[in-house]
């Protein structure tokens, strides 16, 4: 592709008068996409996220063993090696599967809190910026009784309610992550509601459902995202939590916490068995919270072009 033909494209994208809402959305990818470039350190994120995709995906390619059976006799407590990359640990299972497949927990864990709670915080925030008056105080009141506690404590008492197992993780942590995101979507309400934009959309007779559903929900969605990847880290770390603890994923599933429990007895002398696992942790989070800060400076309508 010649330099005349990657200057006119690129102006294209950057053209002040777009002719389409194709090119005006092309224009504003393309923007956020530069912005989010610059940022190496967001780059660095996005690839520990992609690894994990990739690594879930592939999972049975990738691990050479069976993560939940081992060879108790033979295997049991065996160091880093060539045969076992990060050791075995006391039932003889591979730690390096082990973790392979645990990361699809995770992503089953991020996902779902994720799609659970993202909508219920958006829908109560905007209902409660653009109603106002009581349905306003009472949804924020609501809202602050949930964030009064500390969010895995929150949790450990809704696991508790529930039962252990993944599933009822998955809702308490759920249950326990919309305030933030309803917060922030009442905020961004707020600010745009008296907009002459909205305005016009009243005049032209768009119910208030359809006002928030269709013309306020679509200006949060960026500011929701970017909050959402910033909370993936606390719902990893919440999660490992709960598994630790034994209300989260129960044996013999390949849960990260769960496997850092079972290794806390052996952490002096085989400190592999909870180290490998602590480190995927540490890895996965550090790289949700590097991502999320690239989209928090590439998707901020305050920010120019660089």
């Amino acid at each position: 592709m010649s330099a005349e033909t990657i200057q006119s494209r690129r102006a294209w994208l950057l053209s002040d008068r777009p002719a389409s809402r194709l090119q005006a959305r092309l224009g504003r990818a393309y923007v956020a996409w530069r912005r989010f470039s610059a940022n190496r350190l967001a780059l660095v994120g996005m690839l520990i996220i992609i690894a994990l995709l990739v690594v879930a995906a592939f999972a049975d390619v990738l691990a050479p063993y069976s993560p939940t059976v081992g060879d108790l006799k033979n295997a049991r407590l065996l160091p880093p090696g060539a045969a076992h990359w990060f050791g075995t640990d006391d039932l003889g299972r591979d730690i390096y599967s082990r973790i392979v497949y645990g990361a699809r927990w995770t992503l089953y864990v991020v996902i779902l809190v994720a799609i659970i709670a993202a909508p219920i915080g958006l829908l109560v925030g905007t209902i409660a910026g653009y109603a106002g008056g009581w349905t306003d105080t009472i949804l924020m009141r609501i809202t602050d009784i949930f964030l009064a506690f500390p969010k895995l404590v929150l949790a450990l008492a809704f696991v508790a309610a529930l039962g252990p197992g993944i599933e009822n993780a998955v809702l308490a942590i759920a249950i326990t992550s919309w305030p933030p995101y309803a917060r922030i979507a009442r905020a961004e309400t707020l600010t745009v509601r008296n907009s002459d934009y909205i305005k016009a959309v009243q005049l032209m007779g768009a119910s208030p459902f359809r006002i928030v559903l269709r013309h306020i929900m679509p200006l949060c969605i960026s500011s929701l995202i970017i909050r959402v990847t910033l909370d993936m880290a606390g719902i990893i770390l919440t999660a490992a939590g709960l598994g630790f603890l034994g209300l989260g994923a129960q044996p013999p599933l390949p849960e990260w916490g769960a496997m850092i429990a079972s290794g806390r007895r052996f952490i002096l002398d085989q400190w592999w068995v909870a180290a490998a696992p602590g480190a995927a942790i540490l890895i996965v989070s550090l790289g949700f919270n590097l991502l999320g800060d690239g989209l928090r400076d590439a998707l901020d309508p305050r920010s120019g072009d660089q």
